[in-house]
Parts: structure tokens; C-alpha cells; sequence
């Protein structure tokens, strides 16, 4: 509290000032301001107590404050497991095990059917975006400009929806016909898909998987159909799981290729069984975290996939148990980031 001889001496120093001016160039109490309304990031840092009630039943856990986004490429979480659960309770599951969006199936036998995305994919979009979450990629049945697809109705609806990116079905070779000719074929399709995206304002993401007939398996067939067209259209998205169960310790090599046309990358892990792979947690199986580290991945400008293939959709208590598990491998994949 300013006395009362500082007081007397202010108003004669200021005694040209009209005198109901002069309280005004009095020292004035400190103001004590009121709490700010609390912003939308406040609130879902918060969200674990206010979604309790409404997650709990489905996951059998109570709900936890979700974690903040990080610095870095967005993580999302493949959720073919989760397609059970309604477009409400899937974003808050998301949000509350941390991830920045989802790669949700929006295919045939996914989450969304082609022919119901103008009703529903509005709908999952909008429960994604009251959790703050994304749908960063849509995982889609679409490899041609076709009506059998509904490749324009299914693109233009997430286009218009903010959706960014979409994963591509895949090509398939016939072993039993010459290669090249299905090898120009598929270029052909995907010359016509990236001018359809561009105009649309949507990239293609064409994901390697292993096995014996897939485009793509063995990393340079996939990369010679799509370096020469516009990366914004049509990139890679490299998994390096499937490429190190192809290669095995030539993995290096196939990400040196894959990585420079890549706008997203997809993390999963195996380990070598008979008769075949088994696919086990993140950091127990044959991918190297040298990957990360090598090429950057955590100054990747798209985003990282985390897919959890150890547990199939069919078992008991799968959202309890896909709950668990991503919240675990996604732990392990921060720190693979350094994060």
C-alpha cells in the first residue's frame, strides 16, 4: 500500500493535470486476475475423470489423463482391432492411451463399408476431432480409379473432411503369368489414382507387406512404379517389419531404397518361428531400433503407424488386452523416437 506522502507527492508533480485525471496517474494496487475459462486443451487434459463412466464398461479400465502431443511425426494407432466399439468410444480410447489419431478401417469389412463413408465417415471424423484426436490415415480398399471401389465418392468425402492420407489395397502378381505386363498394369492404375488425388488434395500410401505375390514384398518393384510421380499424390509407406522378414539383415538396403519416396512409416515387430513368423510386442522380435536412429524418424514430416498384430480381433476382452498392448508398444516406440 503506497503512504500518504507519496501520495501527496505524486499529485503535485502531475498538478497541470486536470484534477480528474490525476488519480489515474496514482500507483495502483496490484490486480489480482481470475482464473481463465479453461481451454479445449485444458479440458482433454482432464478428459480421464469426465470419460470414466462412459469408456469403462468397454475397456474394463477407469479412464486416465491422456498424454499431451509431442514434438515430432503424429502417432496413430491402427484400430482394425477396435472396430467393435462405437466412433465415440474408440476417440476416447485413443486419446486416453495417448495417440495423436487413428489408422482406422474405412474398407470392405472395416469400420466404415465404402458405400456407408458419405453418412458415417462425417461421424467418425467429427468423434475423433471432440477428443482432439485425427484420422491420420485411412486405411482403404482402393488401388484403381473404379465404380467397384467407389474410389472418387470414398476419396472426395475424406478430402472434404480434412482427411489427409490413405493406404492403399494392394497389388497382387500372378506367378503363374509373365510379371512385367502386371507390373505396367499397376503403373498405369496408379498414374490415373495420383492424378485423381492431386486433384483432390489426398496422397496414396502404398505399404509394403511380405509374402510370396505381393507388389511391393521385395521393396524395388514398388519404388520404380511411384518415384516418378508426384510425391504429394502417391508415396510409400514403409513398414519395416515386413521389410526385415523379406530381407532379413539386408533390411538396410531396402530402407536406403523405400525411405526417400516414404511419407509415413508403419512399426510392428516378429520373430523367426516354424512354420512361419510369428509377430510378438514391439522390441522382443528381429526389427532393429538402429532404424530409427538411422533415418531420422523422429524428424519424419508424415506419420508413424503402430499396428499391434500379436493379438487378433476375435479373442476374448479384446479391447482390454489392445488397450494394454498398444499403451505398451507405443511406450517402447517414444523411446525409439527419444522421446
Amino acid at each position: 500500500m503506497e503512504s500518504a506522502a507519496q501520495t501527496e507527492a505524486c499529485l503535485k508533480k502531475h498538478k497541470k493535470v486536470p484534477l480528474r485525471w490525476r488519480t489515474l496517474l496514482l500507483p495502483q494496487p496490484a490486480i489480482t486476475l481470475a482464473p481463465m475459462t479453461p481451454t479445449r486443451r485444458d479440458t482433454l487434459r482432464h478428459i480421464g475423470t469426465g470419460l470414466a463412466t462412459g469408456i469403462a464398461a468397454a475397456t474394463g479400465y477407469a479412464a486416465e489423463e491422456p498424454s499431451e502431443r509431442s514434438s515430432g511425426p503424429e502417432i496413430c494407432c491402427f484400430t482394425k482391432m477396435f472396430q467393435e466399439l462405437s466412433y465415440q468410444e474408440l476417440a476416447e480410447l485413443i486419446a486416453e492411451i495417448g495417440f495423436d489419431g487413428i489408422e482406422g478401417t474405412i474398407r470392405p469389412g472395416g469400420h466404415i463399408e465404402p458405400g456407408a463413408v458419405p453418412d458415417e465417415l462425417p461421424k467418425m471424423v467429427e468423434a475423433l476431432r471432440s477428443c482432439d484426436r485425427d484420422l491420420t490415415i485411412m486405411a482403404s480398399g482402393i488401388n484403381e480409379v473404379s465404380n467397384a471401389q467407389s474410389t472418387e465418392t470414398v476419396l472426395r468425402t475424406a478430402a472434404e473432411l480434412g482427411v489427409k492420407r490413405y493406404r492403399m489395397a494392394y497389388y497382387r502378381y500372378d506367378l503363374k503369368k509373365p510379371l512385367q505386363p502386371q507390373l505396367d498394369d499397376c503403373r498405369a492404375k496408379l498414374k490415373d489414382l495420383a492424378a485423381l488425388n492431386r486433384e483432390l488434395g489426398i496422397q496414396g500410401l502404398y505399404q509394403n507387406h511380405a509374402g510370396s505375390n505381393y507388389v511391393g514384398a521385395a521393396i524395388w518393384d514398388i519404388c520404380e512404379l511411384i518415384e516418378d510421380l508426384p510425391r504429394e499424390a502417391i508415396a510409400s509407406a514403409f513398414d519395416i517389419r515386413h521389410a526385415t522378414a523379406e530381407a532379413t539383415s539386408s533390411w538396410q538396403i531396402n530402407a536406403a531404397r523405400a525411405m526417400p519416396l516414404a511419407a509415413s512409416v508403419y512399426v510392428k515387430d516378429f520373430q523367426l518361428a516354424e512354420p512361419k513368423l510369428a509377430n510378438v510386442p514391439l522390441g522382443e522380435g528381429r526389427v532393429d531400433p538402429k532404424f530409427f536412429k538411422t533415418h531420422r524418424i523422429s524428424e519424419l514430416a508424415g506419420p508413424v503407424s503402430l499396428h499391434v498384430e500379436y493379438l487378433s480381433r476375435k479373442e476374448p476382452d479384446i479391447v482390454k488386452k489392445g488397450k494394454a498392448a498398444y499403451r505398451r508398444d507405443l511406450s517402447i516406440l517414444r523411446k525409439y523416437l527419444g522421446r
